[in-house]
């Protein structure tokens, strides 16, 4: 199979199989509810063996990850577990869901762009279903805010300072927001 063709195949297992957000009714098609994009975990966990051509493969060698290297797709209720264990002042990164998730399963890393996806998905399912999960405090690798968390950066913005926490504006033309010293403040996962 040439290496298009497992592009593609990989991008339909990590993206499609987890944002179809369209089901099936009488009527037609009925858009589903971020709640039921969280729960519905079709086939996974799934654990593969990591080829360059997936998708998530630059993000996993920048963290040390060789091809043949075992990978899990974890499904999104274990992201949401493990955004749920974030206490009060602290916060949580992409990488330490991968590790965790990784750990669990017994392999060597996590898809982060299915994960990256979850993560998403599980943000606007708390907001939705106005659960408990704190999901603003979880941010990206580098400390940045999530753009993509409901109502956006300013409402990360404006929880995460009311935890204590200092935000940072950088960039002129695209501005962007940080934690300082957001390394110190993220929790280490206990198993």
């Amino acid at each position: 199979m040439d290496t298009f063709l497992k592009r593609v195949r990989v991008t339909i297992i990590c993206v499609i199989t987890l944002l179809q957000g369209k089901w099936r009714t009488k009527m037609g098609y009925k858009k589903k509810t971020w709640q039921q994009k969280l729960e519905d975990s079709k086939n996974l966990p799934k654990i593969l063996e990591l080829e360059p051509s997936f998708p998530c493969y630059q993000a996993l060698k920048k963290m040390g990850a060789k091809p043949r290297d075992s990978v899990v797709l974890a499904p999104g209720l274990e992201v949401n577990a493990v955004m749920k264990q974030v206490p009060k002042g602290r916060l949580l990164t992409l990488e330490k869901i991968c590790k965790r998730l990784a750990k669990n399963h017994g392999v060597d890393y996590c898809c982060t762009l299915t994960t990256g996806i979850f993560i998403n998905i599980v943000a606007n399912a708390a907001e939705e279903m106005n659960t408990d999960v704190p999901y603003w405090r979880t941010i990206k690798n580098d400390g940045q805010l999530n753009k993509k968390f409901p109502g956006g950066v300013e409402k990360q913005k404006k929880l995460l300072e009311k935890e204590g926490h200092t935000i940072v504006k950088r960039g002129r033309k695209h501005i962007r927001y940080y934690i300082k010293d957001f390394d110190r403040k993220v929790i280490s996962l206990s198993s």
